[in-house]
């Protein structure tokens, strides 16, 4: 056995790979524990820093520079997030597109990439049908 190049030194070279790759999420937690102590710092600077002197028109609902009238309660269109939500959608193929393009442009990858973008817009497609035949899509 010890006459076979390299084999004495694969277990060392096992228990470093695993040193490193802990080394790295190691660096990688420290990171996010500087920036939550980073934001938490300034927070409590600006907490302990800012002036406080309530008055009556400090502590009234801030509306856009409108005064509020009426109660608090006000009814939504659930149209806004249908909308809101339709955007998302479309934003995520836009984001699709991106790696599919490069992708389709790698050779021997055209003909398959090119189905998979049919039916990813086709499946959009039968969404946005739906919301259509639904009247979702119709403002009044």
């Amino acid at each position: 056995m010890t006459g076979l190049p390299g084999a004495a030194s694969t277990p060392a070279r096992t228990v470093l790979a695993s040193s490193d790759y802990f080394h790295a999420y190691a660096v990688v937690g420290l990171l996010a524990v500087v920036g939550v102590l980073f934001v938490a710092v300034a927070f409590g600077a600006g907490r302990l820093l800012r002036p406080v002197v309530p008055t009556p028109e400090k502590l009234l609902t801030y509306e856009c520079g409108v005064d509020p009238v009426g109660e608090g309660w006000a009814h939504t269109q659930v149209r806004y997030y249908v909308y809101a939500f339709l955007y998302v959608i479309f934003a995520v193929d836009s984001i699709f597109l991106f790696p599919w393009a490069t992708v389709f442009a790698a050779p021997g990858y055209g003909a398959t990439t090119l189905v998979e973008m049919f039916i990813f817009l086709g499946f959009l497609a039968v969404g946005l049908l739906y919301a259509w035949k639904k009247g979702v899509l119709e403002w009044t």
